[in-house]
């Protein structure tokens, strides 16, 4: 649980500022101190929102007037509970810095070498690693329940449709679902990823690789075959190293909404189907969509060649192609460049001789270094998953952290109501009848 209570020292530390101007925050009602006989404490979120503000026009330590009247004291003991207009969402799972992506301070490419999937959703869960065998196990009732709609789907269900019929009656099944303890939750979300990775197909047998979720991942989505006489251990390892870098990535718009919904105590199987809304969206920049916008490039390369495909996607959008650039990351992609690094073996070398020129392309015409979406549908194509795999890994991989998210919003809930700009008609004086 997130230590949501700061000292006078750590609050002027995150402030940047001195005591004596912490005090005179203080003393503006800017700030309001819990006084204990251990000294005084501060809110986070309320040192956070401070620090944002004081970042803007008006010189540090000047928070603009807007922010100021928008700012509501917290409420005392007995008191209504604050809510908040301009939320911001405390979390320790994520920091994107200086060129790298870590999961509760640790590298996720580094982790995406040395552990699996599943032990990363533990930390994330609980910030603790897990020292032995953790059940993943499908209560029965749940998985009968999402046996049974899925019978009666029709083949070309689409895969992240299917990912919300198994979330709606299994929900049904788990009389269970409201547990929101930690223990709980752990349960509940051990559970709803294990049904989710057994609902695109073979889920009535044990995969040929091995049992976990990247194994089953891959079983599905290639039919359980070599993938074109690759290896299908690099190619199951390449699979898990997708889905922990997919895990979390801070509050991007699906993550937002997941939040969202956990901040008003959405159970775990609502709070993954809200953030299946924007995963599913047409616009790349709140969906999951872009891999599978690079599958369609990577397949059209075949038929017209590298150089066409690149140009005809130039012409329609007049930038640069899906695949290419993450602002997050100026020199470069880490989880991009993990993932193309994991290709060799995969699938037919044919392949990824195509998907290396379409990268010597993008250097040549100095576009920026691939990003994660590239690495995505490069391995769904190399492996020949067929459309629309790497959407279904990388969201997967994103729900372990909406349930992450969730749970810090489960033990400390920001609550919130956000205000419109009404631009409309004003209303007149009522006519005199």
């Amino acid at each position: 649980m997130i230590n949501r209570r700061l000292s006078s020292r750590q609050a002027a530390e995150r402030l940047g500022v001195k005591p004596a101007t912490l005090y005179a925050y203080v003393s503006r009602g800017l700030l309001h101190p819990e006084r204990t006989g251990r000294g005084s404490f501060f809110d986070l979120q309320e040192v956070i929102e401070l620090s944002r503000t004081s970042r803007r026009p008006g010189g540090p330590g000047q928070p603009s007037a807007r922010s100021s009247r928008a700012r509501i004291p917290r409420a005392a003991p007995g008191e209504a509970e604050t809510i908040r207009e301009d939320p911001v969402f405390v979390t320790e799972l994520t920091l994107i810095a200086d060129g790298h992506l870590y999961y509760r301070g640790r590298d996720a490419v580094e982790l995406s070498r040395s552990a699996t999937f599943e032990e990363v959703a533990e930390w994330l869960w609980s910030g603790q690693w897990p020292t032995g065998p953790v059940d993943w196990e499908v209560p029965a009732a749940v998985a009968a329940r999402a046996g049974r709609a899925l019978a009666d789907l029709d083949r070309a269900t689409g895969l992240l449709e299917r990912f919300m019929v198994v979330l709606v009656a299994g929900s049904l099944g788990d009389q269970l679902r409201h547990d929101l303890t930690p223990s709980g939750l752990a349960v509940t979300s051990r559970a709803l990823l294990g049904l989710l990775s057994r609902s695109l197909g073979g889920g009535d047998r044990e995969p040929t690789t091995g049992a976990r979720i990247s194994h089953r991942l891959w079983d599905a989505l290639t039919g359980g075959r070599r993938a074109g006489g690759g290896d299908a251990e690099r190619g199951v390892d390449a699979v898990e190293a997708a889905l922990v870098l997919a895990a979390d990535h801070e509050l991007a718009p699906s993550t937002l909404a997941a939040r969202v919904a956990a901040s008003f105590r959405a159970d775990p199987y609502a709070v993954v189907l809200t953030g299946l809304g924007p995963a599913r969206g047409s616009s790349y920049a709140g969906s999951t969509g872009a891999p599978t916008e690079v599958e369609m490039m990577l397949a059209e390369a075949t038929q017209v060649g590298v150089e066409r495909a690149i140009g005809e996607r130039l012409r329609r959008s007049g930038g640069v192609p899906h695949g290419f650039g993450m602002p997050l990351y100026p020199g470069g992609d880490p989880r991009g460049a993990e993932l193309l690094s994991r290709l060799e073996g995969i699938g037919d070398p044919a392949r990824l001789e195509l998907v290396q020129r379409i990268v010597q392309l993008g250097a040549e015409r100095h576009f920026p270094e691939p990003n994660f979406d590239l690495g995505l549908g490069a391995l769904s194509f190399c492996a020949d998953m067929g459309p629309g795999a790497g959407q279904v890994i990388f969201t997967l991989g994103k729900i372990a952290g909406w349930l992450a998210h969730a749970m810090e919003e489960y033990a400390a809930p920001t609550r919130f109501r956000s205000r419109a700009d009404y631009v409309g008609v004003r209303p007149g004086p009522t006519a005199a009848s």
